[in-house]
Order: C-alpha cells, then structure tokens, then sequence
C-alpha cells in the first residue's frame, strides 16, 4: 500500500466532518472558520487513492506553529495507519520549518497520536493540562 500526501482542498471537507462525526471523543468539528486557510491549511494522507488521515497547521508571527485537529477515517483497518499518523505530522512539521518556526506546539488526548508524537522526538508532558477557549 503506497501512501501518498497532499494539501487538504475544500473538496475534502465533507470526509473530514464525517471522520470527525465518527468518533465518539469528538462531541462536533471544528468550524471552518477557525481552521488554518479555512479548512485547507493542512495536509492529508491517502492509501491507495482512499483518504486515512488529515491534520492542521496554523502558523504564527512567531518562531512557533500549531500542530492541531488530526482526524483519521475510524474505518479504515490497515497496518500502514500508524506509519501514514508518522508521515503526517513530520510532513506538517517540515512545512513548519521551510516558515521559519523553531518550535512546535499541538495538544492531544487520543492515545495513538500520542505515542507517534513520542516516536517522532516530541516532549509530553505528563502532567495532564486543559484545553481552555471562549468563543468570542
């Protein structure tokens, strides 16, 4: 199974709201609107043509990007998925680097994003924080 990346495009938002849609931790999707490019500042990771899993990168006016929002198709079941999790954030992360950030930051709760971040080199801190927002 070759796995192949490419820029998210507006046509994927609707696979991407049904993944989100599929797993139980996620209570809604994130609105375009809060999303990098809205909607399309990310990339996504296709096995055989057959999208698996996408994730956002904001970038800022400083020397650190956000890794965030990475969603994956639940019913897909295929070896290649965590190794397509491991393609995906060093893609987004090198995308990163060609802007100039020097840090990288991404908050997470699901166990397999977790432990590929740990793979990859990334801290984790093992004191559980909270995410905190308001809409405004």
């Amino acid at each position: 199974m070759e796995l192949k990346i490419r820029e998210l495009r507006e046509s994927d938002w609707e696979t991407l709201v049904s993944w989100w849609s599929s797993w139980e931790e996620w209570k809604t999707h994130p609105p375009k609107e809060i999303l990098p490019m809205n909607g399309t500042g990310g990339l996504i990771i296709e096995s055989d043509g057959q999208p698996i899993i996408a994730g956002f990168l904001y970038l800022t006016n400083s020397k650190i990007a956000w890794l965030e929002w990475i969603i994956s198709d639940k019913n897909y079941r295929n070896e290649n998925k965590k190794e397509a999790l491991e393609l995906l954030i060093n893609s987004l992360e090198s995308i990163a680097k060609t802007t100039g950030a020097e840090m990288i930051f991404s908050v997470g709760k699901n166990k397999s994003v977790l432990n590929a971040h740990k793979r990859l080199g990334y801290t984790i801190d093992e004191d559980p924080s909270y995410e905190i927002s308001k809409k405004i």
